[in-house]
This record gives C-alpha cells, structure tokens and sequence, in this order.
C-alpha cells in the first residue's frame, strides 16, 4: 500500500513525513527542499488479536496490545500553480503521485504561507484557495490524459474497435485506475448512454473531476492548527480534514527515542521518565507541546494515518496463522504477521495475498476465533486470525 504526501511547497510536508516515519530528511523553509520523493515507512495502529486471546508475545510491531502495520509513505516534491503545464517540478510531482492509493495533501491551516509556498504572516493567506489549486492540478492533469486521444476514442467506439470503458481505462492504466472504476463514475454521471461524440467540455470535466475523488482519494492534513487563534475553519473544508502538528509529533518522536518520554503516537499526552536530565531548553520544547497536546487532543499525525487506511481505502487486519493451537507459524513466532486487506475480501483473498501457491490449493480455513471451518468465499471480518490448509505450500 502506498499512501502519497502532497501540497504545495513549505507547508511541513517533509515535518509530516519525518515524523511519521521516523526518517530524516531535508527540512527547509523554501521551495523544493523535496526535489525527489521521500519513500519511507510509517505505522497504522489497531488493536492486536493478541487481546482477545489475552496472551503475552513478543513482537516489535506490538506495543502493550497495540499492533502497528507498515504502509509505504512517499513524500512528494512541492506542487505550485501551473504543474499540470510543467511549472516548478509539475511533471515529476504528477508523475510520482501515479502510484498512491491514497493521498494526504498536507497543507498549512494557518495561513502563514502564500500560494507560491514563500511564508508570510499568520493568517493573511487563506489556506481554502491550497485545496482548490491542488485538486483543480490533479484535474487538469486527468483532463489532459483523457484529451490527449479524446479524437482517437471516438472513432475507436464509432468503428467499434473498442468500448468506452475499455478505452478510457486504456488511457488511464499509468494510474492504475481499473475499468470497474471507470464504469462506476460513468453510470454515477449517466454517461453510459449518452453518444461520446455528443459529450461536451462540461461532461469532460465533471468525469475527470469525479474519477480523480474516486480513485485518488483525499485526506486534508491541516499542519501547524497550533498556531491558528480558531481552530473553525476546519468547518469550511468540505473535505475529510484532520488537524495537526507535524513539528510537535516530531518533537515527541526524537524525546523518545532519545529516552527522555514515554510515548504513543497518537496519544493526547506523554510521561517524562524518572531518573533522566532535561536540560532547561528539552523542558521549554516539551512545555510547548504539551499546550499543543491540550489544544489539539493529539498531534493529528497518527490519526491522519488510521484515517485514510481504515476510513478511506476501508481496510481491516487480518492474522494469518500456521499453528491454530499455538497461534504461531512454523517457527513458533506468536502472531507474527498482520495483513492489511479490503473491507469485503475472502480467505481466498488471503491466500493469495500470502502466496498464490496457497490460493491455488486451497482446501479450507478455520477462523481460530470461533474454531470453525470455513470456506475460500468466507467473508473476513476486522481483527479474524486465520488458518489457512491448502494442498500447495508456500515456494
């Protein structure tokens, strides 16, 4: 799974991702500190079956009954205006955002950057006009992909070479944009009956802009929301907003790994260890955060994260299992994997997602839970453990 930062230059992109997966990066208060993409790897939280079994195991992805689940995180270059015509680094940006399942468009709620990324007071830019820029690049990006061999098409359908589908899914295969998709905002927009020779630039820009929502799904990350004096302006965003402080998750993450908290992303507080020195410049930092903490609940970063892989793309987690008895594979690990999967998907699924060996023989799986046998069309449900008897082992 691969989840996109993007936005426009300076607005904490790079904060965001740092903080997110503990990688450093350059992290400048200029445009196009990012030129090539960060690809690093960040953490859903949920909770690990290992609660309701109510054992003990040792995994480095479970923290005290919680289970943390890798996704891939790329932080994309800064977009400016004028990207789908190549300005700054347009086609990169567009170009790296190909493969993201989702994006995160990271943006600054305080208003203390201007259109072209360059800072400014507090409050003078209004952040809304950085939602309608960026979408409105993506859709002209869509549109210029539809465009480019929209002539084509036509007399593609008219000679019956193709379908209309099949020829826009044709044009959209970079994107990894399926035809199911395709067909879905067709008929959502009465399209499918209507002769592509007689579509107009309104039927034209109200598909790419609904292909865009449905298949490059949005999460508004309002960065620096600690420095806004009121917070409602998130009731403007149309869009699914979180509020955030990237710098402050950031912070948090650095004071733990260096030993001097105690803390879980996602958390409203944090606990200074006993028997460490904090020097009086350590205090003066973790004091701010705390204020931001009670101001915001919680940095946002991790909330962001659960938010587009659990609500968005509608994910749930599944534990795969070798031993039912022992809840282990083969070595003796206790629930060592955790697989992200679509809401709806079957143990066939699983199976495939493990290795196409054990979809290919499958015979059955037990759902360890209930102790029951079930079948390759068994609808999984968030947090089952499965095993898996297949005729075909792995390799």
């Amino acid at each position: 799974m691969q989840v996109g930062l993007l936005g426009k230059t300076n607005v904490g992109k790079s904060t965001f991702f740092s903080a997110a997966t503990e990688t450093l990066v350059q992290i400048g208060n200029y445009p196009f500190t990012t030129i090539e993409p960060n690809v690093g790897i960040a953490y859903v939280h949920t909770d690990c079956a290992c609660k309701f079994f109510g054992i003990p195991h040792k995994n480095s992805l479970c923290l005290q009954g919680t289970r943390l689940i890798p996704v891939k995180l790329v932080d994309i270059a800064g977009l400016i205006p004028g990207a789908h015509e190549g300005k700054g680094l347009g086609n990169q940006f567009l170009d790296d955002s190909r493969q993201a399942e989702v994006l995160i468009h990271v943006m600054d709620i305080s208003g203390s950057t201007d259109i072209q990324g360059q800072p400014v007071p507090i409050g003078t830019h209004d952040p809304l006009e950085d939602i309608e820029f960026v979408e409105n690049e993506f859709d002209h990006w869509f549109k210029q992909i539809l465009e480019r061999e929209w002539s084509k098409l036509i007399k593609e359908i008219e000679q019956k070479t193709t379908k209309l589908v099949d020829g826009i899914a044709k044009r959209f295969s970079g994107l990894g944009i399926k035809d199911y998709e395709i067909s879905a905002v067709l008929q959502n927009l009465d399209l499918l009956s209507k002769k592509t020779s007689d579509w107009n630039a309104l039927d034209l820009d109200n598909f790419v802009k609904a292909l865009r929502k449905k298949t490059k799904p949005m999460l508004i990350a309002a960065n620096k929301a600690d420095l806004c004096k009121d917070l409602a302006i998130l009731y403007k965003i149309k869009e699914r907003s979180v509020a955030c402080s990237a710098e402050a998750e950031l912070l948090l993450k650095k004071a733990t790994k260096a030993g001097l908290i105690t803390y879980m992303p996602g958390d409203s507080k944090f606990v200074i260890n006993e028997n460490v020195k904090i020097t009086d410049e350590q205090q003066k930092a973790l004091d701010v955060v705390k204020t931001i903490l009670e101001k915001l609940k919680s940095t946002g970063v991790q909330n962001i994260l659960n938010t587009v892989v659990f609500d968005i793309l509608k994910q749930i987690v599944v534990y795969p299992v070798e031993d039912e008895t022992k809840l282990s594979n083969k070595n003796g690990e206790i629930l060592p994997d955790a697989k992200l999967l679509p809401v709806s998907s079957t143990t066939k699924d699983l199976a495939s997602s493990i290795h196409k060996d054990l979809e290919k023989g499958f015979l059955y799986a037990i759902d360890v839970k209930t102790k029951q046998r079930i079948g390759s069309d068994y609808t999984l449900k968030n947090g089952d453990v499965i095993k898996i008897v297949s005729s075909l082992s792995r390799g």
